[in-house]
């Protein structure tokens, strides 16, 4: 009897181990540590020149509450993902700390984030915090993916200057929601429906050459980090005589 009771309580202490385990692998909402710093400039807001692309779009986003990713760029995948940041000093820090943008690409310090000026000063429980915070200039931090969230926008097409049309189209697509990446981009011709795959060029630009005639309208595939991945058309088109500079209302907004 002694001997059945000390293998069942070795049983359960071993599924209980390998339970807990398993839910730390697998969980979606823990926060990871790292470590940040802030844009050395004077620009409380972060850049209008940042490797994503966004142009004056990236530095005033989600009210300038900004970030430069390292590993989480992933070669411009990450662009638009928004990530919920706070600092682990409990003297200056708060415990909401800041919801960020990634708006460019860099590392300082082996840290995961370069924050804004702005977003930096946000993760502090009052003003004379943040000004501490901002000497540290880097600090000790853990973070998570949230759901990006523009209530009042939907997902906008804006063709990049270099375009040339009707031979060269490039755009970035703007105010992504939700926390799936944009993975992939298709431009379909709307009378026929033939579909051509866009090259990410760089960042959150998609570009191609000699894009279909007429009215355009677009697919993109979200994807996230379990492999689940879902194919979006907006509602409306780029219209046919698009131009360079230009920005475009999709109709559509993703939540998930």
């Amino acid at each position: 009897m002694t001997r059945l009771r000390f293998f069942l309580d070795t049983f359960v202490a071993t599924f209980l181990l390998f339970g807990s385990l398993t839910s730390a692998d697998t969980c979606i909402d823990c926060f990871i540590h790292s470590r940040a710093a802030h844009y050395p400039n004077s620009d409380v807001n972060g850049t209008e020149t940042g490797s994503c692309g966004y142009g004056t779009f990236g530095a005033t986003i989600n009210g300038g509450d900004v970030s430069a990713a390292s590993d989480l760029y992933r070669d411009g995948v990450g662009c638009g993902a928004c990530y919920q940041v706070r600092c682990t000093n409990t003297n200056y820090c708060s415990d909401k700390g800041v919801t960020t943008v990634i708006t460019d690409h860099g590392s300082s310090g082996n840290t995961d984030f370069i924050l804004s000026r702005r977003a930096f000063r946000r993760m502090a429980q009052n003003e004379d915090a943040a000004a501490s915070l901002l000497a540290f200039g880097v600090v000790d931090i853990e973070y998570r993916r949230v759901p990006c969230s523009y209530p009042s926008k939907n997902i906008t097409i804006k063709i990049d200057e270099n375009s040339n049309y009707p031979h060269y189209l490039a755009f970035v697509i703007q105010y992504q929601q939700g926390t799936k990446d944009i993975t992939a981009v298709q431009l379909c011709e709307t009378q026929s429906y033939v579909c051509k795959l866009m090259d990410r060029s760089y960042g959150a630009v998609w570009t191609t050459t000699s894009p279909p005639s007429g009215p355009l309208s677009l697919r993109m595939l979200f994807s996230d980090e379990n492999g689940d991945e879902t194919w979006v058309v907006p509602v409306n088109d780029i219209p046919e005589k698009w131009k360079p500079g230009e920005t475009y209302d999709s109709g559509v907004q993703v939540t998930a």
